[in-house]
């Protein structure tokens, strides 16, 4: 009786380990592992994304719009009819009866949709710099990465890898960032494919009592970082191509500097250590037990883990849920809060004031043409390439490396990044964010401009 105890035990640890091994080699794979596509360097989770975009062509427009325009109009009907089979589903009720104030945002998404694809009331709002830009260059590749990531992202949830990592990686991460190991997971995914699903793979975390509120408000506004691909965009931008590499390491080194001090000022040290639910993570959490390696520990967590899968049904159920969330739940948050941002920036001198103050900073560090590069400094927080943009009266190459690498670093920007946070279940709200924006801007300028006097 004992030896066939036995014989089913190793069996069951032999099952465990395949359906650990395969799902998170296949996640590894896909979410992790750069390829070259196309002459640049990407992940394969991107490539299915552009392919679905090539695929779809112009009509990847009209469906984003008809998913924004559908979702606000689902939203007045659940608020004013309360249907029970929305009300009772735990998924729909989430999706289709948000609070008051997403409820306006959803709104506002859904009329700034509407007119900037019939280009209709006023040119403001539907223009090619403000909602044009969100609607035809932004919400199709979020479109197509949600909807991937979505489905895929029960490798990396579900079968053992963040266990795994969590227990080699907790020496680093918990004296160096006061995180769990498994937040390295987070910042690899964005840095090689995208930010956006960094910020996913956050949330669904936290929401699963994996993070706490002040872990997830950590990594999600410090390691969802810009990938590889945006970035040879933004230098691409400012004609520095050939400056890649230098680039790249001035981004990354300002970026670990950030991450190291920010989180340990307010507004994310005021965080509270409490799960979504409000109850604490045990202290010994990251201890490991006697007669364990770190490996073998975070063997075995994995190992756990997968043995409690038992239906693949439901980890592709999971990851349809999902990409409908993201897909319905987020892209109308990002229209109105892009669009808003990027109307401010484009018809008010509200950035160009705020970056005022930036100037006695910039004149210290020895940043050529000061003044001009002020101006491009706060409006990183609408978005992320205007900055870029903004860049064509300045003659310096210094600055021009300045304004590029600054705009990556300060990863707050409003049409994309901050949107999906705040439409998430992270912990910020939107003056938190612009503080630590700024922040971000005063701790990495300092490194970026010491990097460009080793360069030129």
């Amino acid at each position: 009786m004992q030896e066939s105890t036995q014989t089913l035990e190793r069996n069951l640890a032999k099952n465990s380990f395949w359906v650990f091994l395969i799902p998170s080699l296949l996640g590894i794979f896909l979410f992790m592992l750069p390829i070259h596509y196309a002459g640049q360097l990407t992940i394969p989770v991107a490539v299915l994304a552009k392919f679905v975009k090539t695929l779809l062509g112009d009509s990847i427009v009209a469906i984003t719009t008809a998913v924004i325009a559908f979702t606000s109009l689902a939203s007045i009907l659940t608020k004013l009819f309360k249907p029970s089979f929305v009300i009772n589903n735990s998924f729909l009720n989430n999706l289709l009866n948000p609070t008051p104030v997403w409820m306006a945002v959803r709104l506002i998404g859904g009329a700034a949709v509407i007119m900037t694809f019939y280009q209709v009331g006023p040119e403001a709002v539907w223009n090619e710099n403000t909602g044009g830009l969100v609607l035809h260059d932004l919400l199709p590749t979020l479109f197509a990465v949600f909807l991937f990531a979505g489905l895929l992202l029960p490798l990396l949830l579900n079968f053992g890898l963040l266990e795994l990592f969590g227990a080699l990686l907790s020496k680093v991460m918990r004296p160096l960032f006061n995180l769990p190991g498994r937040s390295a997971i987070d910042c690899m995914t964005s840095w090689l494919g995208d930010g956006s699903v960094g910020i996913l793979l956050t949330s669904k975390q936290y929401e699963n009592k994996v993070y706490t509120q002040r872990e997830a408000a950590v990594v999600g506004t410090t390691f969802s970082a810009v990938s590889i691909t945006f970035s040879l965009v933004v230098i691409a931008q400012v004609n520095l191509e050939h400056l890649f590499v230098p680039f790249y390491g001035a981004v990354c080194l300002a970026g670990v500097v950030a991450a190291i001090i920010i989180p340990r000022l307010p507004p994310l040290s005021n965080k509270k250590d409490t799960f979504i639910d409000g109850t604490t993570r045990d202290e010994d959490a990251d201890a490991l037990p006697e007669g364990h390696s770190s490996f073998s520990w975070g063997m075995e967590l994995a190992l756990q883990k997968a043995s409690k899968v038992t239906s693949f049904k439901q980890v592709a159920k999971e990851g349809c849920g999902n990409a409908i969330d993201m897909i319905f739940g987020v892209l109308p948050v990002v229209m109105a809060l892009g669009t808003i941002a990027l109307v401010i920036a484009e018809n008010t001198s509200i950035f160009s004031v705020l970056g005022q103050p930036f100037i006695p900073l910039l004149k210290l560090l020895g940043v050529p043409e000061a003044v001009a590069a002020s101006k491009t400094i706060v409006v990183g927080f609408a978005d992320m390439f205007i900055p870029s943009i903004l860049v064509t009266p300045i003659t310096s190459d210094m600055t021009r490396f300045i304004i590029a690498a600054m705009s990556v670093t300060q990863l707050i920007y409003m049409s994309e990044v901050g949107a999906l946070l705040l439409g998430s279940k992270i912990p910020v709200n939107a003056f938190e964010l612009f503080v630590i924006f700024i922040l971000r801007t005063l701790i990495t300028l300092p490194v970026i401009t010491g990097v460009a006097y080793l360069v030129f």
